[in-house]
């Protein structure tokens, strides 16, 4: 399987690339930035493309949503430290077909890529979770996005402040939030807020 491999760290790209080139896979190039990694996969065409999530140029995400217009036949893959939901989200629309760890042992990168190339139709990048909120908590929240106080809430819902904050305490337990600024954040990240 011939595989592109894109990461703006030297030390990191390299290991990978020995790891891939023991579990039997053919690295038919390496780059450094986004628009290396493009035009790598436009003049290569490999089977496949594991690009980090975050790189100058263009980032992983990016480079995704370029070979999808372009080249379909290049499967892109993520490769990342973390799984934000935000960033779950735009690899899916960007059409990417996997997400794997920076974490994962060789092995296990090894059989997933085999599995994403073989199967490129069914989606391997992690679900995001979205609580489930009350129809209350729904008019809260975007109220709260806006940055209105408890008794403004209040007064536009027309219920009383105490019952606000109960709402509020709700909502932060349910997007796992420590404040007003992380709940919208996070509110936003998942999809509850445009």
């Amino acid at each position: 399987m011939r595989i592109v491999i894109a990461d703006d760290h030297p030390l990191f790209r390299m290991g990978l690339k020995y790891a891939l080139l023991h579990q039997g896979f053919d690295v038919v190039a390496e780059a450094a930035d986004g628009l290396q990694a493009l035009s790598a996969c436009r003049t290569l065409e490999p089977d496949a493309a594991l690009l980090d999530v975050k790189m100058p140029g263009l980032t992983g995400i990016e480079v995704c949503e370029r070979l999808r217009q372009t080249h379909p036949g290049v499967v892109s893959v993520l490769i990342t430290t973390f799984a934000e939901p935000a960033i779950v989200q735009a690899a899916r629309a960007a059409g990417a077909r996997g997400y794997v760890s920076k974490e994962t042992d060789p092995e296990s990168l090894a059989r997933q890529l085999r599995d994403i190339v073989a199967h490129p139709d069914v989606d391997r990048l992690p679900q995001v979770e979205v609580p489930r909120l009350t129809p209350r908590e729904s008019e809260v929240l975007p109220l709260l996005a806006q940055g209105f106080s408890n008794k403004e809430i209040a007064k536009n819902l027309g219920v009383s402040p105490d019952t606000v904050k109960d709402h509020l305490a709700r909502l932060y337990v349910k997007l796992e939030a420590g404040d007003r600024t992380e709940a919208v954040s996070r509110a936003r990240s998942i999809g509850l807020l445009q």
